[in-house]
């Protein structure tokens, strides 16, 4: 089927649903089904109709053009306006093979991001606190909701693991590709020789799951409560509001301290768990339907090594993409990260654009 065919039997369908629409008003089920797949083709429906306009133009100006009679006044108003479609037409066919690509059903979803201190001591706990504070700026910057579900210190300004909950619009879409190993080049805090030390630290970024994504049988859960750990005064010592849910089918456990009641403790411990097994699936599924050809932008396995931050050259580098930006202090300020993930997700875009015009 020729790109054009495609696009005139998908503004068939727009057509259609919009007489389906008419005819099943009274039918609330069926009407809201309806109305959901028209409002989910009505951007590209228009953008279709701007390309295929823009096309007939082209076509009907240059035959004016071949008239032997045509003023030549006229014929340079002409000449400019042919020039004019032959640079937008390619626009409008990108914006719309771009708007063809399947959507991945998570971009829109809430994101959970845990941290956790890789290889390097203190420095590298040092850095996932820096690390965690950068994605707080950054989601501050674009409105959007942080949550902290736990925090774990190990002193000095430093933590052993952290994870937050981030919420807004399309918070997926933009965090998905921060997970994987960061690594930090700087002479750390304690260091008295000035030498430049390499550590890291891991970031897992999960879609928030929906009870409604995952279904979790109480049978499979074994929940213990103990005292929580750690600073809290009398607070420690006496309650028992600490929670640790080990997941049996799949061996995932998640410990719950930072609430003062189990009851709030049980409730962000199950958020974690059910993402982590939403995302465990997902990666299932995906595998499953993956063929040989791999994006180049990385899987987001956190054994994967995506980043250095260099403090003495004041330096980010994304690896996957090969970008380099001498922008450490803006990046770590949360505003400067936008330019990296405005790039990972046009890199994404054009890949998986490639990708789905060669199989179409």
């Amino acid at each position: 089927m020729s790109f054009e065919m495609k696009l005139h039997r998908i503004l068939e369908r727009h057509e259609l649903l919009k007489e389906q629409m008419l005819e099943y008003a009274g039918d609330s089920e069926n009407f809201i089904k309806l109305s959901k797949e028209f409002s989910d083709l009505d951007d590209l429906a228009n953008a279709i109709n701007k390309y295929l306009k823009a096309k007939t133009e082209l076509s009907e100006l240059e035959k004016t053009l071949e008239d032997p009679t045509i003023e030549f006044d006229f014929k340079g108003l002409v000449t400019a306006e042919i020039e004019n479609l032959k640079t937008l037409i390619p626009q409008f066919e990108k914006k719309i093979k771009t708007m063809l690509i399947p959507k991945d059903a998570v971009d829109e979803k809430n994101a959970i991001i845990e941290i956790r201190a890789g290889a390097g001591g203190d420095e590298a706990g040092l850095f996932a606190s820096d690390l965690f504070r950068m994605y707080q700026k950054y989601s501050e910057s674009r409105a959007w909701n942080f949550e902290i579900l736990y925090f774990n210190e190990s002193g000095i300004g430093s933590i052993k693991e952290a994870a937050a909950c981030i919420s807004g619009k399309g918070v997926f879409s933009y965090l998905k590709f921060e997970s994987g190993v960061h690594r930090v080049q700087r002479v750390p805090v304690t260091e008295s020789g000035g030498r430049v030390h390499t550590s890291t630290a891991t970031v897992a970024v999960l879609p928030e799951a929906e009870e409604v994504d995952v279904k979790i049988n109480e049978t499979d859960l074994k929940i213990d409560v103990m005292r929580a750990s750690g600073a809290g005064g009398q607070h420690v010592n006496k309650t028992e509001s600490a929670v640790r849910i080990t997941h049996i089918p799949t061996g995932i456990v998640v410990a719950q301290q930072d609430e003062r009641s189990q009851h709030m403790n049980r409730l962000k411990a199950m958020k974690i768990l059910r993402s982590r097994l939403y995302e465990l699936e997902r990666k299932k599924l995906h595998s499953e339907r993956a063929d040989n050809r791999r994006s180049q932008i990385g899987t987001g396995d956190r054994s994967e090594r995506i980043r250095t931050y260099n403090y003495p050259q004041g330096r980010v580098s994304d690896h996957r993409i090969g970008l380099t930006l001498y922008k450490l202090p803006q990046v770590m300020e949360g505003e400067g990260l936008d330019e990296i993930i405005t790039a990972l997700i046009e890199f994404d875009h054009n890949d998986r654009m490639e990708i789905f015009h060669e199989e179409a």
